[in-house]
């Protein structure tokens, strides 16, 4: 899997799909809809000789799949109560299919889903809380962060188990930098004044200096994502606190289109760069605003010299995009099922994380991320300080098409087939439609 792969699942939209195979359910025969199921007495032992099977949907493909398949091993070979065996989909049909799951009553008994992905089930009421199944299994969810927690909450209940934070960071090439002379003797950048021109004076330097290489890749194709960041940097919201209008055609916006057009006008960045992400690993290009799920890749292999710290401020503070992978628990499920499901989740944040951690991703679990074992990873310490300042996604259940919106009117913009302050008003145009309908 290209390491642009795993945000196909997070921001593609208007996808549409035949129902789900039957052999993707885990059988509803003991657990489908629960008219009668409500008044079962809930069962944490396994009564019979086998155990409780569970299915889990996940869209994990690559280096992540690798984990994710450790993590379901690891959980099956440490107790005989439960067996969870997964069904792994492709990414850019995941959601079609988990929606027409959970809307037939047919389909997994636990599932991932991105943060900004759940208000909608949430909504449907397709999804169950998950605070009293986690205390009847003594999962404490104190152990994940605030903001996770916040994240997943809707009416003062948590919908989901928050299983990372995902997010960029900002990767550098030492040896391009050292070639230009921007490398500080403990191997960091030297990266002048934080302002969007001291910024651009540091990539005039490298592309005088390197001119064979880009001084920043810039992610063209999901392009919605390096604008975010430097809009939430420059203290940029898209929606309005009550999530009833845009609010994203200001001069926030505005700044941040010019300095990127700048950036593509004067070679610094290559608009027309379909794998920016392989250019950066490939060494032709000094600086790359990259996932924390690139640290395997990009800081695994010494070879490459490349380090890795939390964006900077380039636009006034450090606050960044992100998103998070969380464990969902389908309404249709029996109650010893969904039991099951949540003993799963126990273990896949709390034992699990740890494995989940060497994916890049950081572990919404805090104990794992104070543990010894994640803080000896590369870089760790900049990732968890990079956590501090992500902003998620409003929560509203009309995201997905409005990050879609969003995504087409800046390749619109990026392309020269409107100015940056006409496509800012025809978005902000587009999103208000979304949200009144």
């Amino acid at each position: 899997m290209k390491m642009r792969k795993k945000f196909t699942g997070l921001l593609t939209a208007g996808l549409t799909l035949a129902l789900v195979m039957s052999g993707c359910s885990s059988g509803t025969k003991d657990g489908g809809t629960s008219s009668s199921a409500g008044t079962e007495t809930p069962k944490t032992e396994n009564t019979g000789s086998s155990p409780v099977e569970i299915t889990f949907w996940n869209m994990f493909g690559g280096g992540e799949g690798d984990f994710v398949d450790q993590i379901i091993k690891g959980y099956n070979d440490s107790q005989k109560e439960v067996t969870v065996k997964q069904l792994r989909l492709e990414s850019n049909e995941y959601y079609a299919k988990l929606s027409t799951a959970l809307s037939s009553s047919k389909g997994p008994d636990v599932a991932v889903a991105h943060v900004d992905r759940i208000s909608p089930f949430v909504k449907a009421k397709q999804i169950v809380p998950v605070d009293e199944l986690a205390s009847k299994v003594g999962f404490d969810l104190n152990q994940i962060t605030e903001s996770n927690m916040k994240s997943v909450t809707y009416d003062s209940k948590p919908y989901a188990v928050p299983l990372d934070t995902h997010f960029h960071m900002f990767y550098y090439n030492k040896d391009i930098l050292k070639k230009a002379d921007l490398l500080n003797e403990d191997g960091t950048p030297k990266l002048g004044e934080m302002t969007p021109e001291g910024f651009e004076k540091t990539l005039a330097d490298i592309h005088a200096k390197v001119p064979d290489v880009q001084a920043l890749a810039v992610n063209t194709p999901y392009f919605q994502e390096p604008f975010l960041n430097l809009y939430y940097e420059a203290g940029g919201d898209i929606l309005n606190p009550d999530m009833t209008k845009a609010a994203i055609n200001n001069d926030k916006a505005l700044n941040v289109l010019n300095f990127y057009m700048d950036l593509y006008k004067n070679k610094y960045s290559d608009l027309n760069d379909k794998t920016p992400w392989d250019t950066f690993h490939n060494g032709k290009a000094a600086f790359w605003f990259g996932g924390v799920w690139e640290a395997g890749l990009l800081l695994g292999d010494q070879s490459l010299n490349i380090g890795a710290m939390p964006l900077p401020p380039i636009f006034g503070s450090q606050t960044h995009w992100a998103s998070s992978h969380t464990l969902v628990i389908p309404s249709y499920v029996s109650p010893e099922k969904q039991e099951a499901a949540v003993k799963f989740m126990k273990y896949f944040s709390e034992v699990g994380g740890k494995t989940w951690g060497q994916a890049g991703h950081v572990p919404a679990n805090s104990n794992v991320t104070a543990s010894e074992e994640y803080k000896s990873l590369p870089y760790r310490s900049e990732f968890i300080e990079a956590q501090k300042t992500v902003k998620f996604a409003p929560p509203t259940d009309k995201y997905t098409t409005i990050i879609t919106t969003i995504s087409e009117s800046l390749q619109n913009i990026i392309f020269g087939n409107e100015t940056p302050k006409d496509g800012l008003a025809n978005m902000e145009k587009q999103i208000n439609e979304v949200l009144d309908n």
